[in-house]
């Protein structure tokens, strides 16, 4: 390891995370791993760890990504959720690459083409996301029928995804009502793999009696979604106007709560690479920071490039939280009272500081939290009692 800044990945949380979700929720035949953008940053390496905890599909944004899977694992089935290009669809059949099929136009200009390979395909329904899908009930019709045809495509799923968790508004229970309508006309129970749903919808609702699947992301990385009402006045006011509003539209069960022990997998560290005294009234950094009190600065290799600013407000060195007063590209400037040696060892987020507390100060959430550290940051994977160093 060169640059002393890396985030660890706990290959065994994740493993443990999958199967205490199983547990909960034991009622589906697949349950797809969402892997998008490395894993959400986690390293493709993870789909190993997902796969020991009962993970047995693999969802993924590009053909890019499916590609970068089947580096760590070739048996374990891999949908593309995005349409690929048709160009490359030969790629997709040699690395056994699951593509979606999200409307007529593109379903017969795939059926132009001279496959002599077999091919699965899902099917995307636009319930209501208005994203990607089909969203007429005569055109995916048209596209069931002729697809049925072709003795080298396998129909093997069909699929949507929710806009919202359904809380508190019509939209989720619409959903579901749009997605029956659009697909009346095609035999559902002939269809291997009926998945609609994502990690909101696994712990808010019940499961969908048409479905066999359930897609996961945030929640195997450490999140359970589970939200419980305070005393205070303000938790009081929003259930009462959760109760309102679910009766206003009618909404069909929800859970808020559970009991879902799951820890997150990753933490990121680095160290002090530079100390040095400051006096009262100096000056930290790109003008941004004047010292209120004598003491100093300690320079850490981390910073705006790798996902990291002043927001995160805190490290914590040496049992110590120490404000974070300036950030640059590739670091961050931290004040402490007392000086501390080069080499020292830095969390940035961890044991000490908490996911969910660096969101409420970005102001975001886990999933932006996740995907804005870099790649350049080093991941060491750890798996029972090995590491690896991995750069992606």
């Amino acid at each position: 390891m060169q640059r002393k800044t890396y985030a660890v990945i706990d290959g065994n949380i994740l493993t443990k995370n999958v199967e205490e979700i199983r547990k909960k929720y034991p009622d589906y035949q697949y349950y797809f791993g969402v892997v998008k953008n490395n894993a959400y940053h986690h390293g493709m390496k993870s789909v190993l760890d997902l796969i020991r905890g009962g993970i047995n599909y693999l969802a993924v944004s590009s053909l890019e990504e499916a590609i970068s899977v089947r580096k760590y694992t070739t048996d374990t089935p891999v949908l593309c959720l995005e349409p690929i290009s048709l160009d490359l669809i030969m790629d997709a059949i040699n690395k056994d690459i699951t593509i979606t099929i999200d409307s007529l136009e593109y379903t017969k200009k795939l059926l132009s083409l001279d496959l002599f390979s077999t091919l699965k395909v899902h099917l995307a329904i636009d319930s209501g996301m208005h994203r990607l899908g089909f969203y007429t009930k005569k055109e995916l019709n048209e596209a069931y029928n002729l697809l049925k045809e072709q003795k080298n495509i396998i129909i093997e799923g069909i699929y949507s995804h929710f806009a919202t968790s359904g809380v508190m508004d019509p939209y989720y229970d619409q959903q579901v009502k749009t997605f029956l309508a659009i697909t009346e006309d095609i035999p559902l129970t002939e269809i291997p793999i009926v998945h609609f749903g994502r990690s909101l919808s696994l712990v808010n609702h019940e499961k969908l009696s048409f479905c066999n699947g359930i897609r996961l992301g945030i929640i195997m990385y450490g999140f359970s979604q589970s939200r419980k009402d305070g005393k205070s006045l303000q938790s009081k006011l929003r259930i009462w106007k959760r109760k309102y509003l679910q009766k206003k539209y009618h909404c069909s069960k929800t859970v808020l709560e559970n009991d879902l022990s799951l820890q997150t997998a990753m933490s990121l560290y680095s160290e002090v690479i530079s100390t040095r005294p400051v006096h009262k009234g100096d000056v930290v950094g790109y003008t941004t920071y004047k010292v209120e009190e004598d003491g100093y600065i300690l320079t850490l290799p981390v910073g705006y490039a790798d996902g990291v600013t002043k927001e995160y407000r805190y490290v914590y060195i040496n049992d110590e939280y120490k404000k974070i007063v300036s950030d640059c590209m590739d670091m961050i400037l931290v004040f402490s009272k007392n000086n501390i040696p080069v080499g020292t060892k830095v969390e940035i987020f961890g044991n000490h500081i908490k996911i969910k507390t660096l969101c409420s100060f970005l102001k975001t959430n886990a999933y932006h939290l996740f995907n804005q550290i870099s790649n350049r940051v080093l991941r060491i994977h750890i798996k029972d009692e090995e590491k690896e160093e991995i750069f992606y």
